[in-house]
Parts: structure tokens; C-alpha cells; sequence
């Protein structure tokens, strides 16, 4: 029976996963100091746009799945087999130069994942390659307005979620 503004339910759920990557990047440091490859320090500086993109970004869809969520309740399910097939989708375990054909290539393109992925390998793993710029602040505008989309949702859905749990 306390007021409490459920919004912040799934944004505390987005930041407690950021402490994890923030966690695990002194590992991939130790790597990087292991193997010899050194990030360029323009290319370090585009790292906190990255890192800004991708939490407005995951703000935005936690906000949107969580109200749509409440409602359909078979949304979760669902929503496990299209993560799995969306990391199969993101050039995360493969290079992005596998796509050598169109078709392939526009998938990628879309997918907005690909952005993030490829611009934290162009920054850690290939010093003075980061070309990404224009990709990224393209995402980065999409996802300024996914957040807005994923807000407005979830404001009108809110006075529903007590009934329907």
C-alpha cells in the first residue's frame, strides 16, 4: 500500500547488470595488458558515448518489456528464445566482415546490438580502427527515442500493473 514509482524497478534491474560490466572490464584489461594491444587514447575517449548509448538503449526496452510483460504474461517465454537468436544475430563471437553479401550485411545493419558490439571491438581490440562514429550516434539517437516510446508505455500501463499481478 506505499506509493512507489514502479519505473524504477526495471532501471535498478539495468544498473545492477551495468556493475557487472563494469566489473568484468578490469578483466578484459588484464587481457588487453596480456596480449599487447593497447587502445588508442581517441578511441578510449568514445568509450563512456558507448557505454551511454547502450544504457539508454537498455533502459528504454526494459521499460517497454516490462509493462508489456505484466500484461502477457507469455511475453517472457518468448522473450528468452528472442534473446537467443539476437545474440546469434549480433557479431559478438564472429566478425562483422562475415557478412559479405548485402543481404547479410543490411540484417546487421539493423540490428541495433551490432552498433554496440562492433564499437566496444573497433575501441579494445583494434587500436585506431574506431569508424563506427555515425552507426553509434545513429543508435544513440534511436535510442533516446525508444526510451521516450518505452516511458510513455510503461506511464500507461502503470495504473493497471496492481490489478493484473
Amino acid at each position: 500500500k506505499v506509493l512507489f514509482p514502479a519505473e524504477v524497478l526495471p532501471i535498478v534491474t539495468v544498473l545492477s547488470n551495468m556493475v557487472h560490466f563494469f566489473l568484468g572490464l578490469p578483466i578484459v584489461v588484464i587481457f588487453l595488458v596480456y596480449y599487447q594491444r593497447t587502445p588508442e587514447f581517441l578511441d578510449i575517449l568514445w568509450f563512456p558515448v558507448v557505454v551511454l548509448v547502450q544504457f539508454v538503449f537498455t533502459v528504454g526496452l526494459a521499460l517497454l518489456v516490462s509493462a508489456l510483460t505484466v500484461h502477457f504474461r507469455d511475453f517472457k517465454d518468448i522473450l528468452g528464445n528472442i534473446m537467443t537468436f539476437w545474440f546469434f544475430a549480433t557479431p559478438i563471437i564472429y566478425p562483422m566482415k562475415m557478412a559479405v553479401d548485402a543481404g547479410h550485411k543490411f540484417w546487421l545493419d539493423i540490428n541495433p546490438m551490432t552498433h554496440l558490439a562492433v564499437s566496444y571491438q573497433e575501441i579494445l581490440f583494434h587500436p585506431g580502427a574506431f569508424g563506427h562514429a555515425k552507426w553509434l550516434l545513429a543508435l544513440g539517437a534511436a535510442s533516446v527515442v525508444l526510451f521516450f516510446a518505452g516511458y510513455f508505455v510503461f506511464d500507461r500501463l502503470r495504473d493497471s500493473f496492481a490489478e493484473e499481478v
